[in-house]
């Protein structure tokens, strides 16, 4: 069973943490990231391609994490793929033993390191959802009966901050309806907007996970602010890293803050520490998580 699903469903805090497979086959760093992690963590989420930059695929790493004796969170997007490709990948997850997955549309090619790229996106990330909630349930996606079922827990992107919010709300509500359980948001930088997220949410009954992004210098919050569409960092925020004699000592102090107000409103909390991984531990413990 899912450990990530059985601590959500019975009400209990969440920590989930990211990492993103090597470009390349030696996979050592980015176990090390795991087994750094994984203690403090309900699950990990494995990275597909992220930026639409080349990666280690998400299924194997996945794999390689579970075998080091930690959860996975499969990241499937439906940028790279079409649905017969997506659907058999479900399959190879579900009988590798990977039983959360996380479904996203993924960025654009056009702004990673192949940019002659084709996007697929056959599927967006709801058609998907409903896709997934389908093979659980043994059929493929014509109706067509599975020689063997999955029984993945689904879970899907959201962004609390994005305007307009009655839009978002209702693309939102749309992944619940197609199979979404739980979700994890984008970066959180307005507490405000996270809590109504969570309110207008709270009567579809699936899990909001806030994201936390560990600003661990400059070059990170120009990346954010100029390369992830609808997402900028508060000035204030930009403003302490910025300013700190020591950056990422100062990110560590925000992201701790952020967590603790979270706590009362999240039903768990996704850690991104872009590769700093001891000061994502060091912001769990400061901000009493773990």
């Amino acid at each position: 069973m899912s450990r990530l699903k059985d601590a959500l469903e019975a009400g209990e805090f969440v920590i989930t943490g990211e990492v993103a497979p090597p470009h390349g086959t030696d996979y050592s760093a980015m176990l090390t990231s795991v087994r750094t992690l994984g203690p403090y963590c309900h699950a990990i989420n494995i990275t597909d391609n992220q930026g639409a930059t080349l990666h280690l695929s998400s299924l194997a790493a996945s794999r390689a994490t579970l075998e080091a004796g930690y959860e996975p969170i499969f990241q499937q997007t439906c940028r790279d793929r079409n649905r017969l490709a997506l659907q058999s990948d479900l399959l190879a997850a579900w009988t590798l033993g990977i039983e959360n997955v996380l479904v996203v549309t993924g960025d654009d090619p056009r702004g990673g390191d192949h940019v002659q790229a084709q996007g697929v996106f056959d599927l967006d990330s709801t058609q998907l959802l409903a896709v997934a909630r389908e093979v659980n349930g043994g059929t493929d996606i014509n109706g067509k009966a599975l020689d063997g079922a999955t029984g993945f827990y689904l879970g899907a992107a959201m962004f609390p901050e994005a305007e307009p919010w009655e839009i978002a709300l209702e693309r939102t509500v749309e992944k619940v309806e197609a199979g979404a359980r739980f979700f994890q948001t984008q970066a959180v930088t307005d507490i405000a907007k996270f809590a109504r997220a969570a309110e207008a949410l709270e009567p579809y009954g699936a899990k909001l996970v806030a994201s936390v992004l560990l600003l661990k210098n400059p070059r990170v919050i120009d990346f954010v602010n100029n390369r992830l569409a609808g997402l900028m960092i508060p000035e204030e925020a930009a403003s302490r890293i910025k300013g700190a004699a020591d950056p990422l000592a100062e990110a560590v102090a925000l992201a701790t803050e952020t967590v603790r107000e979270l706590r009362g409103l999240a039903h768990g909390v996704h850690i991104m520490p872009l590769g700093a991984d001891e000061a994502a531990v060091q912001v769990l413990e400061r901000a009493g998580c773990v």
